[in-house]
């Protein structure tokens, strides 16, 4: 292996896991179009994944510019639609390919028949998802800045709220029986720590998405496999002062994690894989200096997403410690203002296609720009789901290939 040190430029890899990029939107999708006549490759062997978290219904408005207080004002667009993390997320896996399970709770309202009626209608089993008589199906308020390209969301759970006892043992078995992965947004954190930890004693992996810090999240970061995290989270919950030593303080505090992303918007993504090997060379290596270096690897003429990655190596966060693993950079598809719309939803298509990445055993390197491109998709129009790719879709093409 080619030895690097943190003053030396270490060996890298740049992964395209699509045909040559061109520069403007309008020849990237001419080029695109030309290979929707291939093959898809195989689905998944196994492709059930289990999602335990929210679902809603969301009210959305776009409006020219955030209001004042006091301000009336007229959308230029409107939607109702499907939502919840969970929901979205597992939404996204159905459209890949994937048969995702949900457990989660509505209300035996019309607005609770409209969420199961739509995650049916795209492929998700929702007959784990728990029914209550009486109460409110959970609702979001989302209004979408089409000046900023920003979004607000004000979101009422639902009553009553999910209980463990709601879900019964049978359920419970039923729903992971076969499962390849299990997924939790980190709501319900009552019921999800009771699926967690029958998830464990099968040997079934799971993946977390961390947003921020909540009610017995560090119970089920502790079983979790995978965790995907917002921009804040990492530095959040470890008190590091750079998003990369924060990483290193996960995978320290987290024995099972085999990865840990956070994501970033339009800047992409960061990623730090634990790797176990007798090769990985003695000298250490700092990982804020080593995100440096990635970051000049980047390409700024490149529109889609691409991935850069690091060696193995003993990777330092000073005052923290030392992990074995590689360090990802992940970029962002370069979306024109002109077809960027609505970002909701964002972060889930993103999980979403890493639950199809791990199910088809993608390596990181194919797995960070594919989920990037699934997610830059589902921006191109109002709502979290109105955009999502299906699997046949010809911008996926290059990168399933």
């Amino acid at each position: 292996m080619t030895a690097f040190t943190s003053h030396s430029l270490p060996s890298t890899t740049l992964v395209k896991s699509s045909p040559t990029p061109t520069h403007s939107s309008s020849s990237y999708r001419v080029k695109m179009s030309s290979s929707s006549g291939q093959a898809l490759p195989p689905l998944p062997e196994n492709r059930v994944v289990l999602g335990c978290g929210g679902v809603s219904v969301d009210f959305l408005a776009a409006v020219a510019s955030y209001p004042k207080p006091d301000d009336k004002i007229r959308s230029t667009s409107a939607k109702v639609q499907g939502g919840g993390n969970a929901g979205n997320a597992l939404t996204c896996a159905a459209r890949l390919g994937l048969n995702p399970r949900l457990i989660s709770k509505v209300a035996d309202d019309s607005q609770g028949k409209g969420i199961l009626d739509e995650l049916e209608a795209d492929g998700v089993d929702s007959s784990f998802i728990v029914v209550s008589k009486g109460g409110n199906s959970p609702f979001t308020y989302i209004i979408v800045d089409d000046e900023t390209k920003t979004r607000t969301c004000i979101h009422t759970p639902g009553y009553p709220p999910m209980i463990p006892d709601d879900l019964t043992n049978s359920k419970l078995l039923a729903s992971l029986d076969g499962a390849k992965l299990v997924y939790f947004d980190g709501r319900l954190h009552e019921t999800a720590l009771v699926v967690a930890q029958e998830a464990t004693r099968r040997g079934i992996p799971i993946l977390i998405d961390v947003e921020r810090k909540r009610e017995g999240l560090d119970d089920l970061l502790s079983l979790s496999s995978y965790a995907i995290c917002s921009t804040k989270f990492p530095q959040a919950w470890t008190d590091a002062s750079s998003v990369p030593s924060a990483l290193i303080s996960m995978l320290l505090k987290l024995p099972n994690i085999k990865f840990v992303i956070v994501t970033l918007g339009e800047d992409g993504c960061v990623m730090l894989e634990r790797c176990v090997s007798e090769n990985v060379q003695s000298e250490e290596v700092d990982i804020d200096d080593l995100l440096e270096i990635l970051k000049q690897k980047k390409d700024t003429n490149v529109t889609i997403p691409i991935c850069i990655s690091s060696s193995v190596a003993k990777l330092r966060a000073k005052g923290i410690g030392t992990v074995s693993g590689r360090l990802l950079l992940g970029t962002a598809e370069k979306i024109p203002p002109s077809e960027l719309v609505d970002t909701t939803g964002a972060g889930d298509s993103f999980i979403g296609a890493v639950l199809y990445a791990i199910c088809a055993n993608m390596p990181p390197e194919k797995m960070l720009p594919f989920a990037a491109q699934v997610a830059a998709i589902g921006c191109r129009a109002l709502g979290a789901r109105t955009s999502l790719p299906h699997r046949s879709d010809p911008r996926l093409m290059p990168f399933l290939q």
